[in-house]
């Protein structure tokens, strides 16, 4: 990727990972299991996609990097990691490796990874509960997440999706419904509260709304493709699990060449909804166009 775009990202995950080594229980905390569990999984080498999103949003619409926006990072990287965690349980995923590391369940056991999952979603909603924002932003904020994590269009909901279309012929509706639940909902939900954090106006959250819809539309899209052309230790989880479990996948309706173009027309129209920004835009369009051009 080009080096400024690799800065801005790197730059980006450095303030967030500062943020959650304040804002996480140090190892050796009583009870030390459970915060030794969320550790290993916080800090196994996620690439802070959602929190750089988020920052990128909130400059784009204040027009400099808000303080104190690395909180609300950090949160949207816990309930994205405990969404992981229970993601790669044996009931569920049954995966052995993320990011290129032991799963949560694997190193320190089920019932204690169940926990630790449970843990960073309740202690992300306690850091939203404190960001340093006007009070009606913290709750329009606090309420997007909370749909963007649930079962209605959001991140539960299209796990359970994606776990009754196992073994089923997958439709191009299907697919899209999971696509935009469980992934793209909390990719776009980091867009627009990163927007909120910054100021950002009705007009402004719809904006920020259709670009993170596509944007994240997009990055599952690549996400499948990936699963199907990258080796484990490239992808930094186990690979082909999606074809092992005969999952609804994009690639598994139209084809890995056909998902190459729809994510970068996706991006494309993501960036048109940027258009009234200009250049103070150019940030988070780099972070999107980073999504679909990744290989792991």
């Amino acid at each position: 990727m080009p080096s400024d775009v690799k800065s801005l990202i790197q730059e980006g995950a450095d303030l967030t990972d500062r943020a959650l080594e304040e804002l996480l229980a140090t190892s050796d905390t009583a009870p030390a299991s459970i915060h030794a569990a969320m550790r290993h999984s916080m800090f196994a080498g996620g690439k802070r996609l959602r929190p750089v999103l988020a920052i990128q949003a909130a400059a784009t619409i204040a027009g400099h990097v808000p303080g104190g926006i690395e909180r609300l990072g950090a949160a949207l990287e816990m309930l994205h990691t405990y969404s992981l965690i229970h993601d790669d349980l044996p009931a569920l995923d049954n995966d052995d490796l993320r990011r290129g590391k032991p799963t949560c369940h694997v190193a320190f056991g089920e019932a204690i990874a169940i926990l630790a999952g449970d843990a960073l979603q309740t202690r992300a909603y306690e850091v939203l509960a404190g960001l340093d924002c006007p009070p009606h932003a913290a709750i329009q904020i606090i309420g997007l997440i909370a749909s963007a994590t649930g079962t209605v269009d959001g991140m539960i909901g299209g796990q359970v999706l994606d776990i009754e279309s196992e073994r089923l012929k997958p439709t191009p509706q299907l697919v899209e419904a999971i696509h935009r639940a469980k992934t793209g909902a909390l990719i776009r939900v980091s867009v627009v509260t990163g927007g909120i954090y910054g100021g950002a106006t009705a007009t402004d959250v719809a904006a920020l709304d259709t670009f993170g819809r596509k944007a994240g539309l997009a990055f599952q899209i690549v996400d499948d493709v990936l699963d199907m052309t990258v080796d484990s230790a490239h992808l930094g989880k186990t690979a082909g699990k999606d074809l092992a479990t005969e999952k609804a996948t994009w690639p598994a309706v139209f084809g890995i060449e056909q998902s190459e173009r729809d994510a970068a027309d996706l991006i494309e129209e993501a960036f048109a909804a940027l258009s009234p920004y200009g250049s103070r835009a150019d940030g988070l369009k780099s972070v999107a166009r980073y999504l679909v051009e990744r290989k792991n």
